[in-house]
Order: C-alpha cells, then sequence, then structure tokens
C-alpha cells in the first residue's frame, strides 16, 4: 500500500532532501527514506507539502492534467480593489501565458503560526490576506499573479491541495494521510 504524508514545509525550507550548500532541507524534518515530494512549494512560501513512496501517487498529485484543486492564503501589500481581484479570476499573463482561471476571495487574517523571519512591516502600507484556489502549478505562480496586479506577495501558506488540508499540522511536523478516495478535484 502507498504511502501519503501531510507536511507543514516551514518557511525557508527547501523542497527537496539534499542540498550542497547547506540550507534546510525536508531531510532536518522527514527521517523516513524513499518518501519525495508530489510537487514542490518554493523556499519562501510555507505550508502543506504531500509526500509519498509511490512515483505513479507523485505523478498523479502534481501532474496538472489532473487539476487537483491547490488553496493558497496569499498577504498581499496593499488592499486589492475589485478589478484585480476580478484579473486574477480571469487569468493574468505571467511567463508569456496566460495563467488559468482562479478561484479569488478575500479573507480575513488567518490564524497561523509566527513566520520567523516575520514579514517587515510598514506602518504606511496596509496588506491584506486573500484566498487564491489554483488547479496549476507554474513556478511561482502565485507570486507571479499577485504582482501583476500590483499587490506583491508577502507571505503565501498553502492550506490545501485536493482533499488534505494543513488543519493543526504545526511548521516542521507531518502527518500519515488517507489515500481512499484518492481525491476530490472540487476541493
Amino acid at each position: 500500500m502507498p504511502r501519503l504524508i501531510c507536511f507543514n514545509k516551514p518557511f525557508g525550507v527547501l523542497t527537496k532532501f539534499t542540498d550542497s550548500e547547506g540550507r534546510a532541507t525536508l531531510a532536518d524534518y522527514i527521517k523516513m527514506p524513499g518518501v519525495y515530494p508530489a510537487g514542490r512549494l518554493d523556499k519562501d512560501s510555507e505550508g502543506l507539502l504531500l509526500l509519498t513512496d509511490d512515483g505513479g501517487l507523485q505523478h498523479r498529485l502534481s501532474d496538472p492534467r489532473h487539476k487537483l484543486a491547490k488553496i493558497y492564503w496569499v498577504q498581499v501589500e496593499g488592499i486589492p480593489e475589485e478589478r484585480a481581484m476580478d484579473a486574477l479570476r480571469r487569468g493574468v499573463m505571467i511567463q508569456e501565458r496566460r495563467s488559468r482561471p482562479a478561484a479569488v476571495r478575500a479573507i480575513p487574517e488567518p490564524r497561523l503560526w509566527p513566520r520567523d523571519p516575520p514579514v517587515r512591516f510598514r506602518r504606511n502600507i496596509p496588506t491584506s490576506w486573500i484566498e487564491i484556489t489554483l488547479t496549476e502549478g507554474r513556478n511561482r505562480q502565485v507570486r507571479h499573479m499577485t504582482a501583476a496586479v500590483d499587490h506583491p506577495t508577502l507571505r503565501l501558506v498553502r492550506c490545501a491541495i485536493g482533499r488534505w488540508k494543513l488543519d493543526d499540522l504545526q511548521p516542521g511536523q507531518w502527518r500519515d494521510a488517507p489515500l481512499k478516495p484518492l481525491y476530490d478535484a472540487k476541493a
């Protein structure tokens, strides 16, 4: 039976098990041989990462053709107007291609752990939180999307992938995840 793990990746940790430069990696938190990330989360992002010991499952979870919804809580600079939110919903030009349409909504600040290092506070520039649901996973996509509508990302936390959720998992913690049913593409 394949194994699936939910891991809360801390800020600053690379989504791989080795690094020639000595930076923090998954190996600092997960002492289990044979599991590999199903997808990626950049070093500056936090939150849910799935790992598995099954190559077929790894491919199915990370391949955009399966349209597995990924939900992100995003702290952005400023307060996006409806025009910016609509642009994100329709898709914006990033990396010379339009992003797929996304579900986007304003949310209250989520109850999260403190980030280390903290997001830089600037007294004269407000921040706000939005939730973005994507069904594709291009490199640094959320950051490129929010920058395209003039609201740079300050903090990015993935809270769900398909039916799997971060819930109360703290940074650096992991737990086994149920495999059946495999996933609900509607999240």
